[in-house]
């Protein structure tokens, strides 16, 4: 049997996911092999089919994301070694809510949903190392192979964060992630690969998921507006909504207006929000009136937010000028693009297109019954 990485193997690129309570079952020798996966898992709706959550299981579950999706936002930003810990706490924090709130049955379905996400790297956890009798050649052997596939994976980052040719990286390193996938079916014996299909259950398609990012956090309430009276994501559940970062006199950020305006027109009554934050970067963008008078000049005519003290910029853990995020119709981050859109060739906006008509032609959610906190 062999299990895969599947759907998630990109996200610890973006969030450094890890196993739950690593801290006890990982080493420190392999501890920044083992990607944390619970935070996306529970946040797609694929899973949350798969586990059976109830309608009024799965509000109280977005209750409990508006405790931690910020910080679990926020800590892209971290150092490794900070961030490790970080989402070891609202790991932690997320299965403690669960045990009040799930079923055995669905807990234990999700334990089988992280090990499949974790491919091989779950046998660099001591729990599983110890119930499959896995020898130290074999927990060094994928150990090996799983730092070969993140050295390869960090070199294509830097690659492409330098606009260089990544084709022979890409390839180097899906046959490196290749490898890591044969060895479970050539480095288990037959008794262990027996072990680990009991232990992981039924095998769940991955790749089907599409909601693993935190909800996004709700804009600043004492923000002023423009082409618009205040807005807030709750008031928009049921839209589209695609939110900008940008500074009037960035240079790169004016690359990207034509874009906006053009996103604006074509979405604009079929239920998609375009929404720019201004973030000042000069002491001429913190003037509102100069605000007002760009956006008329730049024919920005969508809702744009004037955020003085930076709080949006905070809260979203934004780092630069310009980035642009799509937000689903239930209030979920599912992608977001860094810098100008057509950069040296670079098809960003084809692919933002791309992203917001998939999210469009999602059913918009039902009325919700009212949540824990409510109650």
């Amino acid at each position: 049997m062999i299990i895969r990485f599947l759907g998630l193997a990109c996200i610890g690129l973006q969030f450094g996911l890890m196993a739950v309570g690593q801290e006890s079952i990982v080493s420190e020798e392999h501890r920044e092999l083992v990607p944390h996966r619970l935070l996306s898992l529970v946040h797609a709706a694929e899973v949350q089919q798969e586990l059976k959550l109830s309608r009024q299981q799965i509000v109280d579950l977005e209750a409990c994301f508006g405790r931690l999706d910020g910080a679990w936002l926020q800590s892209r930003n971290l150092s490794p070694a900070e961030r490790m810990s970080e989402l070891d706490r609202l790991e932690a924090e997320l299965l403690t809510w669960a045990r009040s709130n799930w079923t055995p049955g669905q807990l234990a379905r999700l334990k089988q949903l992280e090990l499949q996400a974790l491919s091989s790297r779950m046998f660099l956890r001591s729990d599983i190392a110890k119930e499959l009798g896995l020898t130290d050649d074999q927990i060094d052997g994928f150990a090996t192979l799983a730092r070969t596939t993140d050295s390869l994976q960090r070199q294509l980052q830097e690659l492409a964060a330098k606009n260089q040719s990544t084709s022979d990286a890409e390839k180097a390193a899906t046959e490196a992630m290749q490898a890591e996938i044969d060895a479970v079916g050539s480095e288990l014996t037959v008794a262990q690969r027996q072990m680990l299909a009991e232990r992981v259950g039924s095998l769940f398609d991955l790749t089907q998921l599409k909601r693993i990012y935190p909800m996004a956090p709700e804009f600043a309430d004492d923000c002023q507006w423009f082409n618009a009276s205040p807005l807030t994501l709750r008031s928009l559940r049921g839209q589209v909504v695609i939110v900008h970062f940008y500074a009037f006199q960035c240079h790169n950020c004016h690359a990207n207006f034509e874009i906006y305006r053009r996103w604006h027109q074509q979405w604009s009554d079929q239920g998609v929000v375009v929404i720019g934050i201004q973030s000042p970067e000069t002491k001429r963008e913190r003037d509102p009136e100069a605000v007002r008078q760009a956006a008329v000049e730049r024919q920005l005519s969508f809702p744009i937010v004037l955020d003085l003290e930076m709080k949006n910029w905070t809260a979203w853990a934004n780092t630069m000028w310009p980035t642009v995020y799509v937000i689903d119709k239930r209030g979920y981050i599912r992608f977001w693009w860094q810098g100008e859109l057509n950069w040296q060739g670079a098809t960003g906006d084809q692919t933002v297109e791309e992203v917001v008509e998939a999210v469009l032609a999602e059913a918009s959610p039902v009325a919700e019954p009212r949540s824990a906190v409510e109650r």
